[in-house]
This record gives C-alpha cells, structure tokens and sequence, in this order.
C-alpha cells in the first residue's frame, strides 16, 4: 500500500517541476517582447520559521519553531506592461523539525533538524522601481541538505509512557535522518520597499516538501515523513547593477 502511495505521490512531484518548468521558460520568453532589465541585485535575508513534519502513520504534533538566514541574489530580466520579472536564487540556513503534542503522559519530547536551503524563483513584482513601493509573488523549486540535528526529551520516559503514545507509534525517536538531501516546492507573497540606502522587503512563504526525511519502502516504519514550513522572512537588498537608459516608474 506504501508503494502505491509512494508512486502516486512521485507522478505529482514530476508534475508540480514539469509546471515549474514551464513557468521558467515562459518568463524567459517574455523576456524578449517586454521592456528589456538587466539588473543585479544582491542581499541578506533573515526570519523565523515554523515547521511541522507529515507522518504516516502519523504522530500527534505542533509547530516547531526556528531561525533561518541567509543570502539573496535577483537578476531582474524585463518590465512585461506592469509586471517586473526576475529570477531569485538564494542560499538559507533554516532550524526545521518536530514537535510533539503528547497527552498521555508528562513526556515532552522535539527534534531540531537543520538544513542549507536553496530555492530558485520566479519572482513577479508590481509597483515601483525606484524610490517606492512593490507587491511581490514569488514561486519555484528547493533543494535542501541535512547538516545536523537534536533531540530534545523531558519527563519520565519510560515503556509504560512510550506504550500510551497515540497509535503507538515511536519508531520516530530511534530513527536517525536517512535522507539527508531534499527537494520540494516553495513560493510566497511579499512588499518591497525602495530608497535610497537600499531595499527592504518583508515576505511570508510555504515550503512543502516532496521528498521524505526517513525511508519508506515496505518494510519501513513510515510511508511518509516530509518537512512542511512557514517562513516569515526581512531582507535588506541593494542594486549593484542597473541598467542605463530606461524609463524607471
């Protein structure tokens, strides 16, 4: 039944990079009919972010809170009418993980898993250029790479707490990361506001992952384990190259 799951669920994956693909391309396109940029903007991102990890069978949990930083770097290709395309990459740390809601007992227990993520957009922005404000979305891929982890555990833990988990389901705590390398879907919406020291932007985004964190073949403790992630993310961002000659509003 797994294996099924697991087969469905690989055909989505396939389609959700083909539809990626396709929005890449079409921006590029574009690109050659709208009012040419050849911009570069580089920067600095930082925020905080709320993760869940989807088990099946599954385990009672909360959101699991933690930091994410890193680098931005946006080349801007064409204003398209009003929409200002762009493609953004950037390179994160992120403090992802789990933690559980257990009320059978007084255990407590989380574990922090920690990644370098990179995500490349597609980024649509409307608004002004220079000197004002911009509503941005933004879309694409992640990969990501395990570097780390931790567990935290409190209260008795015992075989007769362990044994009134819901489902009773702990594989979870033995398991280490089997999967260490990553990939899903990521986008979200944002404002942008320029001056003349620079570009500030705040943002709120959703990573969902494709892959899993442990094995799930037939014999394995879980047919699903993915990473699930809210991101409330402030940039500061500067222009390094802009092009000459055009009309900016």
């Amino acid at each position: 039944m797994v294996n099924v799951q697991w087969s469905m669920f690989n055909e989505k994956t396939y389609r959700f990079f083909i539809y990626i693909l396709i929005m890449f391309t079409s921006v590029s396109v574009r690109a050659q009919v709208g009012d040419h940029r050849s911009d570069f903007i580089i920067g600095v991102n930082g925020g905080y972010v709320l993760n869940r990890v989807s088990f099946d069978p599954t385990v009672k949990k909360k959101w699991h809170g933690g930091s994410s930083f890193g680098v931005i770097l946006r080349y801007t290709c064409e204003k398209y009418f009003s929409a200002i395309c762009s493609l953004q990459g950037e390179i994160n740390y992120a403090r992802l993980g789990w933690t559980e809601d257990i009320e059978t007992s007084t255990d407590t227990y989380s574990r922090d898993l920690d990644y370098i993520q990179m995500p490349l957009l597609a980024r649509l922005a409307w608004g002004r250029e220079l000197r004002g404000a911009q509503f941005f979305f933004q879309l694409g891929p992640q990969v990501g790479y395990y570097i780390g982890g931790k567990d935290h555990r409190g209260g008795e833990w015992s075989d007769a707490t362990l044994a009134l988990r819901p489902n009773r389901v702990t594989a979870q705590y033995d398991l280490p990361v089997q999967r260490k390398f990553e990939y899903g879907l990521t986008g979200g919406l944002g404002v942008e506001i320029s001056s003349k020291i620079g570009r500030f932007a705040v943002e709120g985004r959703y990573y969902f992952a494709l892959s899993d964190i442990f094995r799930n073949g037939k014999g394995d403790a879980f047919g699903r384990s993915a990473n699930g992630a809210i991101y409330i993310k402030a940039a500061y961002l500067f222009d390094v190259i802009r092009t000459k000659g055009v009309e900016r509003k």
